[in-house]
């Protein structure tokens, strides 16, 4: 690849192409750096960087020496959601820290040294705000940015990449209120617009290619200012995109229809009937 600027995409058009040369990151790398030099100047106004988590954590030292990857599991967690036993350990579905839903609380062994983890950035919102401000400033670009990760899917085999962290780019496109194409109006659709990104940059990153980096082209009106926020996370002055970023996309517990694993929610069911049971034979003369 060379640094040759691309053609404009015609309208309805979408392009999604990897960074070369960012190579191996290490604790304290300047992400804004090592992107902006891969990119050269083939980044346009309107373009999303959809990065890897995995770089992110480098970058920032969430890479922890862990002889014990399951205690590392444990320390991330915050909720079980179900656990599945296996010929080679136990599979826990949980909630961690950073409120995402997914296996062994998003603690990863794949393409770290032995005996060490990596464990999600511990704010990925902020992270990526901080990483976007960066490199629009020192492309003079206005950019979007989202922080992608692995994950898996209720009732669907396989993986897909997720947004985890956003900035810059709306992460869901509201279509409530509007009519479709047969001038019935939409009542419930909103599209998880920055998971599909993530699930499009994954096609050319893959996992094992050493390309942590993708830019989707074609997609600028999902591009807006920054919130500015505080240390606090609280939006000091506003811009055009929501600065709960990916935030957005978890559903909150009460909300949830599928909190519990089946086995998990079997069990609860039990206990509180049982109870139930106990308290009324306890009441009755």
């Amino acid at each position: 690849m060379t640094d040759q600027v691309p053609a404009p995409l015609p309208d309805g058009a979408l392009s999604v192409f990897v960074l070369e040369g960012i190579g191996e990151v290490g604790a304290g790398d300047d992400l804004a750096v090592l992107i902006a030099g891969a990119a050269g100047a083939r980044l346009e106004h309107g373009d999303i960087l959809a990065v890897t988590s995995k770089i992110v954590s480098k970058a920032e030292g969430r890479q922890v020496a862990a002889a014990d990857r399951e205690q590392a599991i444990t320390d991330e967690t915050v909720r079980v959601v179900a656990t599945r036993a296996f010929p080679g350990g136990v599979t826990r579905i949980v909630e961690n820290r950073q409120g995402l839903v997914m296996a062994a609380a998003g603690v990863d062994a794949s393409n770290t040294p032995d005996g060490t983890v990596l464990l999600l950035p511990v704010d990925p919102d902020a992270s990526a705000r901080a990483l976007c401000q960066a490199l629009r400033t020192s492309t003079g670009l206005r950019l979007g940015l989202i922080i992608t990760d692995t994950a898996g899917r209720p009732w669907r085999e396989g993986q897909t990449d997720i947004a985890i962290g956003a900035a810059g780019v709306a992460v869901l496109d509201d279509l409530r209120g509007t009519d479709d194409a047969f001038g019935r109006r939409l009542d419930v659709t909103v599209a998880a617009v920055a998971d599909e990104i993530a699930g499009a940059a994954d096609l050319v990153k893959g996992k094992t290619s050493g390309h942590p980096v993708a830019v989707l082209r074609g997609l600028g009106r999902l591009v807006g200012e920054l919130d500015e926020v505080d240390a606090r996370g609280s939006v000091v002055a506003g811009g055009t995109v929501d600065a709960r970023g990916a935030t957005r996309l978890l559903r909150p517990s009460a909300n949830d229809m599928f909190r519990l694993g089946s086995a998990e929610a079997h069990a609860e069911g039990f206990a509180d009937g049982y109870a139930a049971g106990l308290a009324a034979a306890s009441a009755t003369p």
